[in-house]
């Protein structure tokens, strides 16, 4: 009898927890509980160099809130922008393809252009927002200043910024005759100001961002795009000489110093713990007098040397990922979509072709190996100057703007053993050469014949 009763207790027991395991949960339960729908931030800095954050070897200042971010998570020593000017960086970012597939590869835009990113393109922003995330984008956009182009109809609910960079704010083009007009600030889809003062906007789009955060929910994508330090360099009062070295010193602190209001935001709102956070470059530094560093890397922005292309890259995400890992993975910013998507359960558009990879696997465990895979670098009259595969990069060309060679020499580079492409090792390693020139060949014949239109306008 008693046996009888501990079985009936045990069936009811047994009864309760099935029908609780059946209980319907949402998405956004599922989300919360297990970490899968992450709130996403990308801070996507302009003409950042690789040594321009103190855990990546700034000397003349200090960066202590990207830092910290760094050691909440993973720091990459080989992460790469998908270019080494603006358009076509930013179009790789949110499309998760080389620029050339998506027809931007060729230099940058301007106020006078009519081409931007085709609104055919499914983007970082279409796929979370159809995974359920409000999404914002803050700052910088330069991808198209006509409507077709704009933030609004290319997955974002939300934007505040400028439509391209601040150095074409009341331009003359020459060469075309074109006069641009100031610099125009929109919310959405309405230009606000003409001209901002540009000293405020890293804060103004800082607030906007915290702004955006503060009236979620649920999860949300929040791409802030600083637009320093882009030159003309400015900074705010609060920041002038708070750096050993001038101006674009003054310009990192007061940018790190806004890092660190965000991520303080994130902390007293409970969420920072489930908000993946990347931290990461447009492309190398400009060649101004006060200019950004790329050391130990050769090169600057618009160079196919390691210094226009290699960036910062921090990616922290508390509650999944390991603190304080320097990883010497090959990691690119056409990886994260892909990544993102998985993490997030979200959809690919199949029958489209992406050159990103997905990296969550290494995300959740940083003692796995990433394979290699060969990575290209188009120089910026869109033409592939490069490749580098595990420890080898091969450069084949340069335009004529970065060699003064009639006839660029075929130069092979040792990463591991030489990160400044100091030494060719071309002579003694034929069998490589051979290898990675097929390698260019191949692939830039197949991305031309897979190239998607670019967006244009024909009014």
């Amino acid at each position: 009898m008693r046996l009888l009763l501990n079985n009936k207790i045990l069936y009811v027991i047994y009864l309760s927890l099935f029908f609780v395991s059946c209980k319907s949960i949402s998405k956004e339960e599922i989300g919360q509980e297990e970490g899968e729908h992450p709130n996403i931030i990308i801070i996507f800095t302009d003409d950042q160099g690789y040594a321009d954050v103190g855990s990546y070897g700034a000397k003349m200042f200090d960066t202590p809130n990207i830092d910290s971010l760094a050691s909440a998570g993973i720091r990459f020593t080989d992460f790469y922008a998908a270019a080494s000017v603006c358009t076509p960086s930013r179009a790789a970012l949110l499309t998760g393809c080389y620029p050339k597939r998506v027809g931007l590869h060729e230099s940058v835009l301007r106020p006078y252009s009519k081409t931007g990113l085709s609104s055919n393109e499914y983007t970082m922003a279409n796929m979370l927002s159809d995974a359920g995330y409000q999404t914002a984008c803050v700052g910088k956009w330069h991808l198209g200043h006509h409507t077709e182009f704009m933030p609004n109809n290319q997955g974002f609910d939300y934007y505040f910024g400028v439509p391209y960079s601040n150095d074409m704010d009341s331009y003359y083009y020459s060469d075309v005759d074109f006069k641009s007009p100031p610099l125009p600030l929109y919310e959405n889809r309405k230009e606000i100001e003409s001209g901002p003062d540009q000293r405020y906007l890293t804060k103004r789009f800082t607030d906007k961002a915290i702004n955006f955060i503060e009236d979620q929910e649920g999860p949300f994508f929040l791409y802030l795009a600083h637009i320093m330090p882009h030159v003309p360099l400015s900074v705010s009062e609060n920041f002038q000489g708070k750096s050993a070295y001038g101006i674009y010193g003054d310009v990192i602190t007061e940018i790190d110093w806004n890092v660190g209001r965000l991520v303080s935001f994130l902390k007293d709102k409970g969420i920072y713990d489930n908000t993946i956070i990347v931290f990461t470059s447009d492309n190398g530094p400009h060649r101004a007098k006060q200019k950004g560093s790329a050391k130990p890397l050769r090169g600057w922005k618009t160079e196919t040397w390691e210094g226009g292309f290699r960036v910062p890259g921090i990616i922290s995400w508390p509650a999944k990922i390991t603190p304080n890992v320097v990883s010497d993975e090959v990691v690119t910013t056409m990886d994260l979509l892909p990544t993102f998507s998985k993490i997030v359960h979200g959809n690919v558009v199949k029958e489209r072709s992406y050159d990103g990879r997905d990296l969550s696997a290494y995300l959740y465990d940083t003692t796995i190996n990433i394979e290699d895979s060969p990575f290209y670098y188009y120089g910026v009259d869109g033409v592939v100057e490069a490749v580098r595969l595990g420890k080898w990069k091969l450069h084949v060309s340069k335009n004529k703007r970065h060699s003064t060679d009639e006839k660029f020499p075929l130069s092979l580079y040792n990463l591991e053993k030489d990160v400044g492409e100091t030494i060719n090792k071309a002579e003694d390693y034929p069998e490589i050469v051979e290898k990675l020139q097929g390698l260019i060949h191949s692939f830039d014949k197949k991305i031309t014949l897979e190239s998607r239109p670019v967006g244009k306008i024909d009014y």
